[in-house]
Formats: structure tokens, C-alpha cells, sequence
């Protein structure tokens, strides 16, 4: 009875093991970030590990967070906040993601969340982008290859 007992509190700590490793970003959507640029995602740039979550807040409302077709890992899920509204979205492929908050992304409201190795940056880079999410993404990009 005793080892069955081990065996069931081990088993239970080394799957906790998974959950406690894995990390949650915050990110907040705003109307003015701390440059005073209107409408961004704030940090725009997020480095994580599979696994982990990112938490985007709806600080100001009327924002949304939701991914960019073709910005993605051909075998991630796409995934679309509401308006208004905080999402939680875990990325377990490894990757560039792009995000947009539907109603200012031609504004430049964007973000970029790379994902452990960073496999499909050529083709993410292809999708054609609206307005000031263009010059947005491409600092984005930049960035995140100097880090």
C-alpha cells in the first residue's frame, strides 16, 4: 500500500513539474504605451518557450488580440481575443506568431511573440501588411534578430 502511495505523489508531483516550469507573459493593450505611441501592444516583442502562456490585457477597451494568418507555424492554432476582453493563449509550437488588434491594425497595433527557435521568420515576413503594421513589423523583426 505504502509504494502504490509513493508511486501516485510522484507521479502527481512530476506532472505539477510541467505547469510550474512553464511561464506567463503579460501584455498589456493600450490606447498610449509608455513612449506615448497611440494604440500599441506594450511590450511588443515577446520572447518565450514553448509552453508557455501569454496573458493579453485589455487595459484600455477597445482592443483585441487575435493572430495573423500566414504569421504563424503551418501546425499552430490560430486564436482570436474579443473585444474588450483579456485572452490567455499558451504557444506549444516553436515559432514566429504575429498578433494584430483587429480594429487598429492598419494603425500599427501589432506584436510579435517568437516561440523558442524561430522557424518560419521568411514566411512571416511575407504576409503583407496593412498601413503602419508594415514599418511596425519590420522594427519588430529586427529586433528580435539583435536579441
Amino acid at each position: 500500500m505504502r509504494k502504490i502511495t509513493f508511486l501516485a505523489v510522484t507521479v502527481a508531483l512530476v506532472s505539477m513539474a510541467g505547469v510550474v516550469d512553464a511561464a506567463e507573459v503579460e501584455v498589456k493593450m493600450l490606447n498610449k504605451g509608455s513612449d506615448g505611441t497611440a494604440m500599441v501592444f506594450e511590450p511588443a516583442l515577446i520572447k518565450i518557450q514553448a509552453g508557455d502562456t501569454v496573458k493579453f490585457v485589455a487595459s484600455d477597451k477597445g482592443h483585441s488580440a487575435e493572430s495573423i494568418k500566414g504569421m504563424m507555424p503551418a501546425d499552430a492554432t490560430p486564436f482570436a481575443g474579443k473585444m474588450s476582453q483579456d485572452v490567455a493563449v499558451t504557444f506549444d509550437r516553436p515559432g514566429v506568431y504575429g498578433v494584430k488588434c483587429a480594429p487598429h491594425y492598419g494603425m500599427g497595433m501589432v506584436a510579435l511573440v517568437v516561440v523558442g527557435a524561430p522557424t518560419n521568420v521568411e514566411d512571416a515576413k511575407r504576409v503583407t501588411q496593412p498601413g503602419k503594421a508594415k514599418p511596425a513589423f519590420a522594427s519588430l523583426f529586427e529586433k528580435a534578430a539583435a536579441k
